[in-house]
């Protein structure tokens, strides 16, 4: 997940917010990650709804440090992670968020992609 960066300095992305997955995958690993991830879900998610709604993410926002999100901000969230278009997010379209927020593990995966692809498909190319 990302905490707000008090200094906004290279250290954060450009939408102000430091990226902690990264330093979350050396500590736990890609399991622990995975269930840390999971417990941020079950913290914003509605209750009854079993996703996470606009409102849910309004109301328990500040629990991982978004309390300064507006609401706009917010509803850009959920719709940035909504890939089935149902106006909420599922636990998988959460986690694959996450991923997407974090451009140091996006260009890790990359990287660790692009040296895989031409070993693993050699016989193909």
């Amino acid at each position: 997940m990302a905490k707000p960066s008090a200094s906004g300095n290279s250290s954060s992305s450009s939408s102000g917010f430091e990226d902690l997955l990264p330093l979350m995958v050396d500590k736990l690993g890609g399991e622990g990650l995975m269930g840390e991830l999971c417990k941020g879900f079950n913290l914003l998610k509605d209750r009854e709804k079993g996703v996470i709604t606009f409102d849910s993410l309004k109301k328990n926002s500040a629990l991982l440090g978004l309390h300064d999100l507006g609401d706009d901000d917010l509803r850009l969230m959920v719709k940035e992670g909504d890939f089935d278009g149902d106006g909420a997010l599922n636990q998988m379209e959460f986690c694959v968020l996450m991923f997407r927020l974090s451009p140091e593990l996006m260009e890790a995966s990359r990287f660790l992609l692009e040296q895989a692809f031409p070993h693993e498909f050699k016989g193909f190319l």
